[in-house]
Formats: structure tokens, C-alpha cells, sequence
């Protein structure tokens, strides 16, 4: 299939076209980004964001001046493009550096109110990031920590396992909705209710979920969620969920002049405005895919609209719809448009990822069905054709007689861009006994990827086998 056609799910070529960095070439091969995992490539409208944001609005917030109130506008409409995103209300939105800055914030705050003796549980199949903070919280304050199993076969939690360890003293659930390494989709909505069920927190780690399905805190009922815009094609920014009651009940680490309104007094100093500016471009770049790929002809709201359409949060001055509904129909013309913003975005995101996980299924058979075929190669995680809505398009593999760092370096002079090691997925590395022998090589496929890339990975990899 040629790089541009336009497969059952996606136009390739319109969307190829939006990313510039996409057209490099490598030792005269064209270079094949399958390191989606690490770190997605961004559209123009991203780059375009943040340097017109630099160019024309750099400035603090709550000025009386009009670069000022600009940003301040910038950082609403960005504030309620992630609570499409989310399916929350904006001032249960907190931006930050990454994911992992945090999670170990909120694990400080969480960590003041727990004792001794209470528990927390965490899994063998997450990111570091998800495990490191509430391993510190547990040693400040003296908890119990317990670890979910997996199943050594396909790579998935052992529920079982995981249900039995949570009890009466747990108080917080920390859980990955898919593993960065071996791409298992966890049950988290299974995981939430188990939690809850005995009184405690649910935490869920979405970076590596977020470019591959949809994102919706109402239906899960997660506490907190938190995902990082770069792995789903914005700027280097980490971005929290979380339930008002607890951003409101928690006590953060802040100084003394920042507000107490939510959300501001979890954002700690002055943001990165520009690449704040950069994720509201990204939230409408992947609303624009479903208004495009789905025919949904969707009203386009305006960048930077200032208040937004969603309803205004009394006490931080700040637009919020109705956690479980989609708040007031607020006119987007002159005409009188009764469809609010959340529900016509909201929608088109909802439709992007259909389409997104349509084309990305056919990528992922393509390349499990080559993989399979090449000899001494290993693919660890779920590898069943009927089980693959618990995967995402996520792939470790490893060949015999050559190490990841071989195969990635070799990958790589060929212009395909993948990873060796172990993603700071560490404990299951550590876990499988491949840790000490250089990890996986990853292959990480997005919508952007096409079906010609996964045929040409495939033939590199039979010519490095082939010697």
C-alpha cells in the first residue's frame, strides 16, 4: 500500500501533510517514526501555536494590559480544550511539567493525611513514574506497599491477585491504563470500582493510553487521571485530572501568595504559557481528524474564544460543565446555535478516536501477523488476533542472537526510529529476566504510521535476521 492512500478509517495523506518532520529522510531512506511511545511528532498547527504565542502574546497572567488578558484567554479556552479532552469540568484541569513532577506532587499532598499502616497498591506492569512517587510517600509516612502481579504469558495483571490485595487499610490504587512497554490495556474501570469499594483512591497513569483511545473521567469515575500531551501529538506538558472535591479537600505544597481556588493552587510558579498555547492547538488538531474523517460537520469553535461555552465556576471564576452532563446550551452565533462547545467537540474527539482505533488495528494484525513469521523472534504481551481491544498498538519484541541496542542501531541507519531498554518500565523488565540483557526493542505504531511502513519495518528486520 503506498505511503498516501487513504485507508477504510483515515485520509493518510491529509493528515501526513500536517506533520513536517514526517517528510526527513535518513541515509537516503525515508524515515519511519514508529517511536510514538517516547514522544509523538506534532502537527503544524503545535509548532505554529507556540511560536505565534511567542511572537505575539508572551506575557504573565492577571495584567491590565492586552498581552496579559490574551494569555489569560489563552490559558481558559487551553483549560477547557483538555476538558473535552478529559469529558471534565476545567477547573478540574491542572497543567504542569510532566506527568511524573505531578504525580509526585499530588502524592506529597495525598501523603499528608495517610498514617501508618495504611496501605497503597501498586503494579508490576507500570511506568516508573506511576511507582517511584507513591513508593516515597510510603516511606515518608510509613505505609504498606503492595504489588499486583502479572501473568508472565501475555504480559496482564493478575486480577485475581490484584483484588486479593485490596482491603479495608488500603487507601490509594495506583494503576496504568496501558503498559508504554508490551501495550496491555488494563481494566481500570474493574480496578476503580475495586477500589472504591474499599475506600480508596484510584489513581490512573493515561500517557500511554491517550493517542491510542478515548479519554472519558466521567464514565471511569477515576479520582485522578493524568496523561503528558507529548505522547499524544502536543508540546512537552503533563496535564492532571482531578475530582473537584479533592482538589478542593487536599492540601498542596504552594507558596503563600498563590491562590486557594482551584485549579491555580496546584500549579506551582508561572506556567509554560507557549506550550500551553501549543496543547490547545493539539486538543483541535485531534477534534479537527473526527470532523474531517466523520463527516460530522461540527461547528469550530475559535481559538482562544475567551469564556468558552462551558459553564462558570463561582468560585474560580473559571468554566466547568456538570461533571455527569454537558452543562448549558450557550449560543456559539449570531444566528443562535444552541449546541454548546463541549458537546460538539467532545464529540468530534469521540469520533477521532474511532477512527484512529480502526486504522491502528489494521496496523497492529499487519505487524503482528509479519512479526510472528520471522525466526527466533520473540513478541511479548497479548499476541491473540481476538483479544487485540486489550492491547494497543505497542509492540516488544526480541530477536535471538542480537540485543535490542543491536537491532535499534541497525533499525535506525535504516530510518526507522524505535527503542531499546526498558522505558523506565523497570519492574517488568526486571520482573521477565531481561533487564540485565538490554530490555525489548519497541515498536510503537500511531495513526500516523501506515501500512507500507509496517511492511518495509518487516523486511528490515528479515534482511538483519538474514544476516
Amino acid at each position: 500500500m503506498p505511503m498516501t492512500e487513504t485507508t477504510p478509517a483515515l485520509s493518510l495523506a491529509s493528515i501526513r501533510s500536517q506533520f513536517p518532520s514526517l517528510a526527513q529522510t535518513v541515509n537516503g531512506h525515508p524515515a519511519v517514526f514508529l517511536d510514538g511511545p517516547g514522544g509523538t511528532q506534532v502537527p503544524e498547527r503545535v509548532i505554529d501555536a507556540i511560536s505565534d504565542y511567542l511572537r505575539r502574546d508572551n506575557s504573565n497572567t492577571g495584567g491590565a494590559y492586552a498581552t496579559s488578558r490574551r494569555t489569560d484567554a489563552m490559558l481558559s479556552e487551553a483549560r477547557a480544550a483538555m476538558a473535552d479532552f478529559f469529558h471534565c469540568g476545567a477547573d478540574e484541569v491542572i497543567f504542569g511539567p510532566n506527568m511524573t513532577s505531578l504525580t509526585f506532587a499530588i502524592s506529597r499532598a495525598i501523603g499528608r493525611d495517610l498514617k501508618s499502616g495504611d496501605e497503597i497498591l501498586v503494579t508490576r506492569l507500570d511506568h516508573d513514574a506511576n511507582v517511584s512517587p507513591w513508593l516515597a510517600m510510603a516511606e515518608d509516612r510509613g505505609l504498606t506497599v503492595r504489588w499486583a502481579e502479572i501473568h508472565d504469558e501475555d504480559c496482564t495483571l493478575d486480577m485475581a491477585d490484584l483484588a486479593s490485595k485490596i482491603n479495608a487499610k488500603t487507601k490509594l490504587v495506583a494503576v496504568g491504563y496501558a503498559s508504554n512497554a508490551v501495550g496491555t490495556i488494563n481494566p481500570v474501570e474493574e480496578i476503580i470500582r475495586l477500589a472504591h469499594a474499599a475506600g480508596a483512591l484510584a489513581y490512573i497513569d493515561a500517557v500511554h493510553y491517550a493517542p491510542h483511545g478515548l479519554i472519558d473521567v466521567a464514565a471511569l469515575d477515576c479520582d485522578f487521571l493524568v496523561c503528558s500531551t507529548y505522547k499524544f501529538f502536543g508540546p512537552h506538558m503533563g496535564v492532571l485530572f482531578g475530582k473537584r472535591e479533592h482538589l478542593k479537600r487536599l492540601r498542596p505544597y504552594k507558596v503563600r501568595p498563590n491562590t486557594n481556588a482551584i485549579p491555580n493552587r496546584w500549579e506551582w510558579g508561572t506556567l509554560n504559557h507557549e506550550c500551553i498555547a501549543g496543547i490547545a492547538a493539539c486538543v483541535e488538531y485531534i477534534a479537527d481528524l473526527g470532523r474531517r474523517e466523520n463527516n460530522t460537520r461540527l461547528p469550530h469553535p475559535s481559538r482562544f474564544s475567551k469564556g468558552g461555552n462551558h459553564e462558570t465556576s463561582p468560585e474560580a471564576g473559571l468554566p466547568h460543565p456538570s461533571r455527569f452532563s454537558l452543562g448549558p446550551a450557550l449560543s456559539l452565533s449570531k444566528g443562535g446555535n444552541n449546541e454548546t462547545q463541549l458537546s460538539t467537540r467532545r464529540a468530534a474527539i469521540e469520533a477521532a478516536y474511532a477512527a484512529i482505533h480502526e486504522h491502528e488495528r489494521a496496523l497492529l494484525a499487519r505487524m503482528m501477523t509479519g512479526l510472528a513469521a520471522i525466526p527466533g523472534l520473540k513478541i511479548y504481551g497479548i499476541t491473540d488476533p481476538t483479544r487485540f481491544d486489550e492491547r494497543c498498538p505497542t509492540l516488544a519484541i526480541r530477536i535471538a542472537n542480537h540485543t535490542p541496542l543491536e537491532l535499534a542501531t541497525k533499525l535506525g541507519e535504516r530510518g526507522f526510529f524505535t527503542w531499546d531498554g526498558n522505558y523506565y518500565a523497570l519492574n517488568l523488565t526486571e520482573h521477565l529476566d531481561v533487564e540485565k540483557s538490554g530490555g525489548f526493542l519497541r515498536i510503537g505504531l500511531v495513526h500516523y504510521n501506515t501500512i507500507d511502513e509496517v511492511d518495509r519495518l518487516l523486511a528490515a528486520l528479515r534482511e538483519i535476521v538474514a544476516g
